[in-house]
């Protein structure tokens, strides 16, 4: 039995990803799989219908036809009435964003739907080639620099004009994930003077060998996965103290920080912002999760006396060509684990990758904390 892939459209506000590329389609197609994808899906990318078409894709309105595929591919999760059309043991993957999706996994559940939560995958090395989170981070930096640039009232790079020397801004990065070494690039590509912190001591090496500054706390706090764990109070005391004269020091701040399944930590107080200089911006990349800055409002650009302060949301669709050509590479690397040789669904979990990954399956959800938010398998 020849096994389909359904792409549907994204039907989330503001979405304009897709999660099959041409490119990628053309190498599924030729290793023996059929692919079938939504009319529409990837124009909003940069990829029209022809496109799939030449590379192999059954391009259809029908919606149904691409829900009863055996895998479902999605950017997002899929909303109650598209859960509705896949039928019991087809396969999901897709960034599923847990805590804010719990009704949607307890009718994905009860529908006996597999799901593998893209969220989930294992920061080791084997699935560094499917980590979609670290790459729509890459565009989510870049994007971030760019918009501090454009609000900032200053030049970013040191100018020599006519009417003299213009110093470069000042940019500060606040947090050296994927996101935050990408936005240290981008921003010292365009000329600024960057420094950056990270409580995590051995992100210190990664922001040197970008050029810029990296700013010493005696604090190493390196938790599990790469990510960094929470602080106690003493150590929150003292990382305010000292980022309170950096960001004041600083034209432009963008703040990147996040605690997985957690509340973003706060970074910018009010109090701080006051102290801020007029024309100041602040990026608030966690503005999904609650915000770095305590003022940030998610979605908006508000005007806090005289300093600029962005919430922006879901920034990786706001580079949609790009954006969804890394996640389907990713989804393509995930694929090679999912399906046999023969091209066939792989009949159990046992690679560890799958194994971390798989959010339900057989009616029941495999992850502890969404399991227990939802309160039980059924």
């Amino acid at each position: 039995m020849v096994v389909r892939i359904g792409v549907p459209k994204e039907t989330a506000p503001g979405e304009r990803r897709v999660a099959l590329v041409p490119e990628v389609v053309k190498r599924l197609v030729k290793s023996g799989v059929e692919i079938a994808i939504e009319n529409g899906a990837g124009v909003s990318s940069g990829y029209p219908d022809a496109s799939y078409s030449d590379a192999g894709a059954q391009v259809t309105s029908e919606r149904g036809i691409i829900f009863r595929s055996n895998i479902l591919l999605k950017v997002q999760a899929p909303t109650l009435e598209e859960i509705a059309q896949i039928p019991p043991g087809g396969v999901l993957v897709a960034l599923m964003n847990m805590s804010r999706n719990l009704d949607r996994i307890r009718a994905l559940r009860d529908g006996q739907v597999t799901v593998f939560a893209l969220d989930l995958l294992p920061r080791i090395t084997r699935a560094q080639s499917m980590d979609v989170l670290s790459s729509q981070a890459t565009v989510a930096g870049y994007r971030a620099a760019l918009i501090g640039a454009e609000l900032c009232p200053k030049f970013f790079p040191m100018m020599m004009t006519a009417a003299g020397t213009i110093r470069p801004a000042k940019v500060l990065i606040l947090g050296a994930g994927v996101a935050g070494l990408v936005a240290i690039a981008t921003a010292r590509r365009l000329g600024a003077v960057v420094e950056a912190y990270d409580v995590r001591r051995a992100a210190g090496e990664q922001v040197r060998s970008l050029g810029a500054k990296f700013l010493e706390l005696q604090i190493n706090a390196e938790g599990q996965g790469g990510y960094a764990r929470e602080l106690t109070d003493e150590e929150k005391r003292q990382e305010q103290a000292m980022l309170g004269q950096a960001i004041g020091n600083a034209d432009v701040v963008i703040t990147t920080a996040n605690i997985p399944g957690r509340r973003a930590p706060l970074l910018v107080r009010t109090a701080t912002v006051d102290g801020m200089r007029p024309g100041s911006v602040i990026v608030d990349l966690a503005a999904e999760t609650g915000g770095n800055c305590e003022l940030t409002q998610p979605g908006e650009r508000i005007q806090y006396h005289d300093v600029t302060i962005a919430g922006p949301l879901n920034l990786p669709s706001s580079l949609p060509f790009h954006a969804s050509e890394m996640f389907a590479k990713n989804l393509e690397s995930f694929l090679g684990l999912l399906l046999s040789k023969d091209r066939s669904l792989v009949a159990d979990y046992t690679d560890e990758i799958l194994a971390a990954s798989v959010l339900v399956a057989q009616g029941e959800v495999r992850h502890g904390p969404t399991r227990d938010a939802i309160g039980g398998t059924k």
